[in-house]
């Protein structure tokens, strides 16, 4: 936590967003799950016992991504206008991506990053009972936009 959240006695606190402009903001991020080549067939074919996985952690994002304030201490709760997760089946696993965005005084990438990392979650669930050794490899900020530090793309 940088110094700018902590008051005059080192404790945290919430930075005051009340002078900022709302502006439109957005950010992606992803996470990685690895999967052995016959859980990722039964994946894509739908033959996992739980159901629908690719909808389930798809639901799960999009709900984490509302739900960051009650998860992650001192962020703002922010009006967001959109909130997509997206599952790509890989070689190795599923790539995850979070899209989040919003019209407010401060960023969405800690909404997109819960996203993406409770989707993982979520297809972990999904998948644990045909294979507990799925491993969620990462969770990273992809792109973001708006606000005063402007425009970040990880490079790669």
């Amino acid at each position: 936590m940088g110094l700018s959240h902590l008051d005059d006695k080192g404790s945290a606190r919430m930075v005051d967003m009340g002078d900022k402009p709302a502006t439109r903001r957005q950010a992606r991020a992803r996470a990685r799950v690895s999967l052995s080549p016959a859980t990722l067939a039964l994946l894509v074919g739908g033959g996992l016992p739980k159901g629908d996985a690719f909808a389930v952690a798809r639901l799960a994002g999009i709900m984490a991504a509302k739900q960051t304030p009650a998860l992650i201490p001192l962020c703002h709760p922010l009006p967001l206008s959109s909130v997509r997760v997206e599952l790509t089946p890989e070689e190795s696993g599923v790539l995850i991506e979070a899209s989040v965005a919003t019209t407010a005084p401060t960023g969405v990438e800690m909404e997109a990053l819960t996203a993406a990392a409770v989707a993982a979650l979520a297809l972990y669930d999904m998948v644990k009972g045909v294979e507990r050794g799925a491993a969620i490899s990462g969770v990273w900020l992809e792109e973001k936009s708006g606000g005063r530090s402007g425009h970040y793309r990880k490079e790669d």
